[in-house]
């Protein structure tokens, strides 16, 4: 996912649609209809820089799909701010779009309401097949031995962005591979109203992404292995005050950044104020804040080796978007044709090379625009190091109470208040009971 932020009420409003699932959106039982087989209505993700630049990018696409079906689609860009609470509210109600994109964290959560339309064999068939697809990518679609809830979109992963000109004035010749080196780094920048790294502290999601792969760093998933919330190991423990801590006690990262949740840490690093960010895909919004490509660098994410790969050495979730069909869409041969549509080789290469994403497709990702070398890092992090966040239908849950916890955290941190280790643990045996039993 990319630059999401989920409201507290979503955790409570999941927790009734997991409850009552049969009033979800397939609670007519079926696969859809053909009631309406001219219009489509599509939810799409605020991607670009702003929701103007996303139409832009999306609604000529969308013409060239009419022109070639006769179906026309009606857009809506939703903000991540409001989109998980948006498809909540429509599995609840029935009245959802046709087809949405969802973060691929998202996909078994929204798979267990029983709303979205299985991708099984015929469904896969008609776009294609499930190999087209890269196997990282379809790991994101939904809970392990199920069809999957959704198919890829668009793939991500995070990687280390350095402003050069900042790393220049301090000397510094090269962008650190190790947390150790990072922390170095960052305090040779952090003075005369600068700072070394910046995070987004308010946003929800941006804080599970960054503490999952610390997680991982410690030998530690959040959820055992059937399912239960684990959020007090000592492992995530060390990995959320590991977080905090560019701010509590390396003094690395801006005070102000505890109340970032709209993308103001690359703002910054645009403006050369901050010298590196942690991020997704972010050369599209680099160029829209003003940077010229050669004004920014990108290198794998630090893990502690200094050598990514699996296990201890990820350093990336599997990031991505991820297209979804309402079950009880009223044009089910056109939601296929246009789930078909955005999955071709050619719509792939668009609208990834206007996104600065990554193909899931394996055919679209050969293309040589997704060789430069930014790309290439984020590429190679997918194939080799990134790991799925855990596909369990509490996962929208995990992301609402305990990235509240790493938000809360900052919050102290930026007020001067200490965060020790008892008081991260302290904040996320509270966030684990507010996770379901089991």
């Amino acid at each position: 996912m990319r630059r999401i932020r989920v409201a507290a009420i979503g955790a409570v409003t999941l927790s009734l649609v997991l409850t009552a699932a049969a009033c979800g959106g397939g609670s007519t039982g079926g696969s859809g209809s053909n009631e309406q087989p001219r219009t489509l209505t599509y939810w799409a993700s605020n991607q670009g820089a702003s929701i103007e630049v996303d139409k832009e990018v999306l609604q000529p696409e969308l013409d060239k799909f009419e022109k070639q079906t006769g179906i026309k689609v009606k857009l809506e860009v939703v903000p991540w701010a409001d989109l998980l609470n948006r498809i909540l509210t429509a599995t609840t109600s029935g009245q959802g779009p046709d087809i949405l994109n969802i973060g691929n964290t998202w996909s078994a959560s929204l798979q267990s309401t029983g709303a979205l339309l299985p991708w099984d064999a015929k469904n896969l068939e008609a776009i294609g097949g499930k190999d087209r697809f890269v196997e990282s990518a379809l790991g994101s679609t939904g809970a392990p031995g199920q069809d999957p809830a959704a198919v890829p979109l668009y793939s991500m992963a995070y990687a280390l962005y350095y402003n050069k000109k900042m790393f220049k004035d301090a000397g510094i010749t090269k962008p650190p591979a190790t947390w150790d080196e990072l922390i170095a780094t960052g305090k040779k920048i952090s003075k005369d109203g600068k700072w070394g790294i910046g995070v987004e502290g308010s946003n929800l999601s941006n804080n599970i992404h960054q503490v999952f792969v610390l997680g991982k760093q410690h030998g530690a998933d959040f959820f055992t292995a059937d399912g239960k919330a684990d959020f007090t190991s000592d492992g995530a423990v060390a990995a959320v005050k590991q977080y905090v801590d560019l701010m509590a006690a390396q003094k690395i990262t801006g005070p102000g950044n505890a109340e970032y949740a709209q993308n103001q840490s690359l703002s910054d690093f645009a403006k050369n104020k901050t010298g590196m960010v942690l991020w997704q895909t972010a050369s599209a919004t680099f160029k829209a804040q003003g940077m010229k490509d050669d004004e920014w660098g990108v290198a794998p994410a630090p893990v502690p080796s200094g050598e990514p790969g699996a296990g201890r050495q990820t350093n990336s979730m599997v990031a991505g978007i991820n297209l979804a069909v309402f079950k009880n869409t009223k044009n089910i041969d056109g939601a296929l044709k246009f789930v078909k549509f955005m999955t071709s080789d050619d719509e792939q290469k668009t609208l990834n090379k206007a996104y600065g994403s990554i193909p899931p497709v394996k055919t679209a990702q050969q293309d040589p625009a997704f060789s430069d070398p930014a790309l290439a890092v984020l590429r190679d992090t997918l194939a080799t190091s990134a790991a799925a966040l855990p596909q369990v239908p509490e996962e929208s849950q995990f992301e609402t109470v305990v990235g509240t916890a790493v938000k809360e955290l900052f919050a102290d941190a930026a007020a001067g208040r200490a965060v020790t280790t008892e008081s991260v643990r302290a904040k996320l045996e509270k966030a684990q009971q507010q996770m379901p039993k089991k």
